[in-house]
């Protein structure tokens, strides 16, 4: 979104897609998120197009099913695409 600096759009697109949620849960005590939440670890700016970047996120393995590409897709993709606060 225009006058967000990428490296928090980046930072917002990590924890939508693994720990962060819009609503605090009773959960929310039981797990550690540094153990848990993804990190944007790069950001790299798109050749010619002006405020557009393309961010990169490391996750931890824990949080996928073993084995499971759909699980890693859903999880990923559905949960990005899902957030309004990008374009």
């Amino acid at each position: 979104q225009p006058g967000v600096p990428p490296e928090e759009a980046g930072a917002a697109v990590a924890a939508e897609s693994s720990t962060g949620t819009w609503t605090t849960v009773w959960t929310d005590g039981l797990t550690s998120l540094d153990r848990y939440k993804g990190r944007c670890y790069h950001l790299e700016p798109v050749a010619g197009e002006e405020n557009q970047y393309i961010a990169y996120v490391a996750y931890p393995l824990d949080l996928f099913e073993e084995g499971s590409v759909t699980n890693m897709f859903t999880s990923i993709v559905g949960n990005v695409f899902g957030f309004k606060a990008l374009r």
